[in-house]
């Protein structure tokens, strides 16, 4: 007997409400699930727009955590419209700044190499740092906004008063 659990009765609203955000065409074609931070803060992340595109290739081919995506040089070239050697060096450079690491995999029995898997923990890493400062100023704005409201209040009780 399968149980449904609340989670997964959330999961589903979710996805419905996506269906009727985008359309479900969109939706059985495929989708990809990217942490707003991550767009909202590439600046800080030092991500230009090509390292960006080439993040987004990746988290579209990530499907479960235990298995990093291993998309080809070439395919993320051809989607995104540049040349093999530019991701690969954009790809080099996000990966000495520590947030993509390339994890090289090979063929069985010794056929050579095959495309490398990507880890993105680096980029997780400091992403998640970016998060918990906009939580903190989220919730710096929430405590300074209540208390303009109290003032408010305060402020309109005692002239009523008078």
């Amino acid at each position: 007997m399968n149980v449904v659990t609340r989670a997964d009765l959330q999961e589903v609203k979710e996805i419905q409400v996506l269906e009727e955000k985008w359309g479900l065409p969109l939706m059985e074609a495929g989708w990809t699930v990217i942490p707003s931070v991550i767009l909202q803060r590439q600046q800080a992340l030092r991500l230009d727009p090509v390292d960006v595109n080439i993040v987004l290739h990746l988290l579209r081919h990530w499907w479960k955590p235990t298995k990093l995506p291993y998309p080809s040089k070439a395919t993320i070239a051809q989607c995104i419209g540049r040349s093999e050697s530019i991701v690969q060096k954009r790809i080099a450079a996000m990966e000495k700044r520590g947030l993509i690491k390339r994890k090289p995999r090979y063929y069985p029995l010794h056929h050579g190499q095959t495309t490398n898997e990507y880890d993105l923990n680096g980029l997780i890493k400091e992403a998640t740092e970016l998060a918990k400062q906009e939580l903190a100023a989220r919730a710096q704005r929430k405590k300074e906004d209540s208390k303009r409201r109290i003032s408010r209040l305060t402020v309109i009780t005692t002239k009523s008063a008078n």
